[in-house]
């Protein structure tokens, strides 16, 4: 994988994944950072759930999509930025437990086009973490344009 050669790539990534209004308003920390991987955590809240009491899948789907954009973005410049293209969520088990983890892996990097992957996790004390979503998503690197870089 292509790596920047930014000595202080994570410190660029927290910043701009600080100023994400959304993570902040379903209470998504940023908890680990590293060339090419990020997790998210979010805990439990019934406010973000459907009716039958298990995480929305439009919160699994946003903190999958935020963990594989920051991983891409972990690899780029500092001059650049990242916007999704398109992704596909398999939703493989109901999104129960205390709290969640979200996961994105760079698989294929690129200057034009990066390709990222997601896995979401429920976490409980007395339970192993549990799949229960994947995601593959395409960025496309954006350049030269105003608000996109940080």
């Amino acid at each position: 994988m292509a790596e920047t050669t930014e000595p202080d790539f994570r410190a660029r990534v927290r910043r701009s994944f600080d100023r994400q209004a959304f993570m902040r308003t379903i209470g998504a920390e940023l908890t680990r950072v590293e060339q090419g991987m990020v997790e998210i955590e979010l805990p439990f809240d019934e406010m973000m759930t459907q009716q039958h009491g298990i995480l929305h899948a439009g919160i699994i789907s946003s903190a999958l999509e935020t963990a594989s954009t920051y991983a891409g973005y972990s690899v780029l410049e500092p001059d650049a930025g990242l916007l999704t293209i398109e992704f596909k969520v398999n939703l493989l088990s109901p999104g129960r437990g205390e709290r969640f983890l979200f996961r994105g892996e760079v698989t294929k990097p690129g200057t034009t086009i990066i390709v990222s992957d997601g896995r979401a996790y429920a976490m409980s004390q007395d339970a192993p973490p549990k799949l229960i979503a994947s995601m593959t998503a395409t960025k496309m690197v954006v350049r030269g344009r105003e608000g996109f870089a940080e």
